[in-house]
């Protein structure tokens, strides 16, 4: 067994906890505000802290759930995981974010964790879909069809900029859009709630 064989079960299970911290309800604790999961869409993400409690916390949250999987991805460079190695403890940072153990299987959509993780792995494809993404908000004026837009750019953005990584940013794409389904579902029906 080689030492990445050995070392990846510690390392996927370190990407998972850490993506298990949900940003959005430590920012709204902290601000003495109502939990996200309490008011709104019930979701504890970006967005929905957006709509509830304006720019500032909103942007904090995303800060903690972009960085939150850092420190897991550094390591696993530092240890000389290969790219596919490397992509599945940025999965599981994923996984973590939008599976939390602690809270019941509860979690945000992933978008701005998947930004964190593609922004070490692969800074190009993240600056990509975060310019898709701000693109698209101001001038949709709706989160779920920017971050949808912006997950299906990942993938072609990741063939052409950083192809070892393709594999595991389809991944994080089909992780994304299943996490978007109920929003598909209302942008369909026009009952999707604007920024």
């Amino acid at each position: 067994m080689t030492a990445v064989e050995w070392q990846l079960p510690w390392m996927v299970a370190l990407g998972y906890l850490s993506g298990s911290w949900l940003g959005a309800l430590s920012v709204c604790r902290l601000a003495g505000v109502e939990s996200p999961f309490h008011s709104g869409s019930g979701n504890p993400g970006f967005s929905n802290v957006l709509r509830l409690h304006g720019r500032r916390l909103a942007l904090a949250t995303l800060v903690v759930d972009a960085v939150k999987g850092m420190p897991a991805l550094w390591l696993a460079m530092a240890l000389g995981f290969p790219p596919w190695a490397q992509g599945l403890v940025g999965l599981a940072v994923l996984l973590g974010h939008s599976y939390p153990v602690w809270h019941r299987f509860r979690g945000g959509k992933g978008v701005a964790s998947a930004f964190g993780v593609m922004l070490v792995l692969m800074p190009g494809v993240a600056l990509a879909c975060a310019l898709l993404w701000l693109l698209a908000a101001r001038r949709l004026r709706t989160a779920a069809v920017a971050s949808l837009a912006s997950a299906c750019l990942a993938p072609v953005a990741s063939l052409w900029l950083a192809p070892d990584y393709v594999l595991v940013v389809i991944a994080f794409t089909l992780l994304v859009l299943v996490r978007h389904l109920l929003n598909i579902r209302r942008l369909r029906h026009g009952e999707e709630p604007g920024l």
